[in-house]
Parts: C-alpha cells; structure tokens; sequence
C-alpha cells in the first residue's frame, strides 16, 4: 500500500468514526471525545521523554478527563455547576504534587503538566460543548449540527490549503515555523472553508448565514495558526510527528491541531453570541 493510499484510508475510517459517533449519540460522542483527549495528552507529555522535563503525565491526563466528563455532566443539566472554575484546584493540585516528586526540573515539569490540561484537554472540552448551542444559546438539548459544521469547515480548510498549495503555491507563509505551507495555500485553504460555510448554512439554516460565515473565518484563521503552534512545540523539540497512531497522517495531534486554538475561539465567539442576543 502506498503512502497515499494509506492516508486515504485512514482519513476515510477517521471521518466515518467521528462523525458516525457525533450523529448517533450525546453518549457516543462523549466516548469518542474522552479517547480522544486520552490519547492527544498522552501524545503531548511523551514530546518531553527525551529531555530532562518530565510532566506529571498520569495527574494531567485524569486532570483533563475529570475537567471533560464535569463539563459532559453539566451540559446534560446531570450537574447545576459552571465548569472552567473546576480547573483551579487541578492546576493547583499539579505544584503540591511536585512537591514531593523529587525531581530536576520542577518548574518545566508543573509548566509542561499544565500546559498540557490547558493546550490539550480545555480545547476539545469547550468544542464538545459547542452541540449545546442552538436557538443562539448554550442549553442542555444535544444539538450537532454545529459540531459536525466546524469538522466540515476545518476539513475544507485544510484540504483546500493542500490542493492548492500543492498545486500553485510559491511565496512561504512562515518559513521558520513550516516549510511546506505557502500564501497560496492558504488563501485557497480560506476560500474552500468559506465555500463550506456558506453550504453549512443551507445544511443547517437554524443559524444565519453571517453567522456561519463568521464560524468559517474563525476556523480558517486560527485553525491554521494552531497548526503552526503544533509545529513549533514539534520543530522545538525535534520531533516529526507526535505519534504513530493514525497511519500515514502520524499521532492524533497531528491530526487535530487546527482545533487547539480554533475551538476555543469559535466557542468564544458562541458565548458572544448569546450574550448579544439574550
């Protein structure tokens, strides 16, 4: 099998999975976001194995689970309690543990520990949360439609930026940071998620076209700024990929690193929303 057969099947099998879990159920997909944010912490805190940090990889993974199944909880009205202050006692948790670790570096172990929660588990959390929007507010009804929405413009982007970087790109976007990637890229990578923006709208009419419109910039452009911190903790650290878990597209980070600064805009740009229209 080829390498490019082998990222087209994996890619097929990714999307069929994710998306087969977020339209079946709030439980399936619950599941599937709680592996998911297991296996992206485990793939972050295994970056730092071959230097002196070491992050309390354990207490940050059940630390970001714990925050994630709170927030499941809260969104299903299973729990009358407000979330992101539940962060405070983990973070804080992490610098006591280091207390008795007895190791070398504890100021980067508790830095890279928390980093981890906050660049990894908080992300893919407020993204869950996003399918409790609808009618321009946050609620309890399992709503997917904006969820698979953002998964339709975030592919667009980053499929439209290849094609056509591939295809005609030429001036580097950030040279330092990622070689590969080209203004050219970038502007189709835009125009594809724009595109899916618009037919979001006819798909799900339940929010206005600006709306959406709105979503799809976000997307596009801080979808691609977080692939660009992912390869700069990666080009730091000399990695290539984060992991080998998905064939030919390497970890699960590699896969989803458009989220980690998209999703909490988009979920900010939500909360706006609601407060606007209330």
């Amino acid at each position: 099998m080829t390498n490019f057969q082998e990222r087209l099947l994996t890619s097929i099998l990714f999307v069929i999975t994710l998306l087969g879990s977020i339209i079946l159920s709030e439980f399936a997909s619950s599941i599937l976001f709680f592996a998911i944010i297991l296996l992206s912490q485990r793939e972050f805190y295994n970056f730092f194995k071959p230097t002196d940090i070491k992050p309390q990889m354990k207490v940050g993974i059940v630390g970001g689970l714990a925050y994630f199944t709170i927030s499941v909880l809260a969104s299903q009205a299973k729990l009358n309690i407000n979330t992101l202050f539940l962060i405070i006692p983990i973070v804080f948790g992490i610098f006591i543990i280091e207390l008795f670790r007895n190791r070398p570096q504890p100021i980067p172990n508790i830095g890279y520990t928390i980093l981890g929660i906050i660049y990894v588990a908080i992300p893919f959390t407020l993204l869950h949360e996003i399918a409790y929007f609808a009618n321009y507010k946050f609620g309890n009804t399992y709503n997917y439609n904006i969820l698979i929405g953002y998964f339709f413009v975030l592919w667009a982007n980053d499929t439209g930026a290849y094609l056509v970087g591939r295809k005609i790109g030429k001036t580097k976007l950030f040279e330092r940071i990622s070689p590969k990637k080209t203004w050219e890229g970038s502007i189709g990578g835009a125009v594809f998620g724009l595109i899916v923006g618009y037919v979001n709208f006819l798909l799900f009419p339940e929010i206005s076209l600006i709306v959406w419109l709105g979503i799809a910039i976000i997307i596009v452009v801080f979808g691609s700024l977080g692939d660009l911190v992912e390869s700069l903790f990666k080009r730091s650290l000399n990695i290539k990929d984060s992991g080998k878990l998905l064939p030919g597209h390497g970890g699960v980070l590699d896969r989803f690193d458009g989220i980690f600064i998209s999703a909490p805009m988009v979920y900010t740009f939500l909360k706006l929303l609601e407060f606007i229209t209330s």
